[in-house]
C-alpha cells in the first residue's frame, strides 16, 4: 500500500492512501489513518538497488585503498530490500557482517544519460538505507555480490522525503544507541548528480529504482539481539534489529 503523510497543524502525522503509485502527481483514495497507528514497509520494491562504493574519502581509507577518481557501482538483489522493524538476517557462512548506513536515491521516471545538471528532475525523492555487508567474504570472493546479496541485507525506509536537499545533511549509524557513524553528505566524494549521471550512462534507470550513495567511516559487525538505526537528517531514521538464521 502506497501512501502520502501529511503534517496536521496540531503536529500529527497522517497517512494518506495513493489510488495506485506514487509516481507522477498521485491519486488519493480518501482513506487515511494516523502515522502512528500504521506499519511502515520498505518505501519501494526497486527493480534494481545501485550501490556506490568508496564514495568517501575516510572510508576508503579504512578500508585500505585510496579514494576511487569514478564512482564505483556495483548491484544489489531486490530480494534483499526490506522495510523498518524487519530483523537483519545473519547467515551462518559468514563470520562478519558489517552496517553500512546510507543516503539512498529513489529515481521517478525512466531515463538514461542523465546530466549531472539534471539530474533532480529524474529523482522522486530519497530516504535512508543499510547496505548490510558479510565483510568476511567480500574479502574472500573478491567481488561483492555474494557478500552484498543475502535477503535482508538492504533495509529501507522510513519513508521516501521528496523535498529533501542532498547537499549537506547529517549522516549518523547507531548500534544499541551507540554512535559509530557520524558524517555529513557534503563530504561525499561524488554528489548525487554525478552519481545519476555516470549510472545512467551504464544502465537506463527505472521508477523505483534505489541508488545507495555510499557510507562514511565507522562501518563496524553486527551480533544477533542488536540494534542497528540509521539517521539522515531532513529524512528519518531506519531501524532493524539483528538475528542470527536459525
Amino acid at each position: 500500500m502506497a501512501f502520502v503523510s501529511i503534517e496536521e497543524s496540531d503536529g500529527s502525522s497522517i497517512a494518506k492512501e495513493i489510488a495506485e503509485h506514487p509516481f507522477g502527481t498521485p491519486t488519493f483514495t480518501g482513506r487515511s489513518w494516523p502515522l502512528a497507528d500504521v506499519r511502515l514497509l520498505a518505501p519501494i520494491l526497486a527493480s534494481k538497488v545501485i550501490c556506490v562504493g568508496k564514495n568517501y574519502a575516510a572510508h576508503a581509507a579504512e578500508m585500505g585503498s585510496e579514494a576511487p577518481e569514478s564512482p564505483v557501482i556495483f548491484l544489489k538483489p531486490n530480494t534483499s530490500i526490506v522495510g523498518p522493524e524487519v530483523p537483519i538476517v545473519r547467515p551462518p557462512s559468514s563470520e562478519r557482517v558489517d552496517f553500512e548506513g546510507e543516503l539512498a536515491i529513489v529515481i521517478g521516471r525512466p531515463c538514461k544519460d542523465v546530466k549531472a545538471a539534471d539530474a533532480a528532475g529524474a529523482i522522486l525523492g530519497y530516504t535512508v538505507a543499510n547496505d548490510v555487508t558479510a565483510r568476511d567474504q567480500q574479502k574472500i570472493d573478491g567481488q561483492w555480490t555474494r557478500a552484498k546479496g543475502y535477503d535482508t541485507f538492504c533495509p529501507l525506509g522510513p519513508w521516501i522525503e521528496t523535498t529533501f536537499d542532498p547537499s549537506d545533511a547529517a549522516i549518523t549509524t547507531e548500534l544499541d544507541g551507540e554512535v559509530r557513524q557520524r558524517s555529513r553528505t557534503s563530504l561525499m566524494l561524488h554528489d548525487v548528480g554525478a552519481l545519476v549521471e555516470w549510472i545512467s550512462r551504464v544502465m537506463t534507470l527505472l521508477p523505483g529504482d534505489v541508488i545507495l550513495t555510499g557510507t562514511p567511516e565507522g562501518i563496524g559487525p553486527m551480533v544477533a539481539g542488536q540494534r542497528v538505526s540509521v539517521t539522515v537528517e531532513g529524512i528519518g531514521t531506519l531501524s532493524n534489529p539483528v538475528v542470527d538464521k536459525p
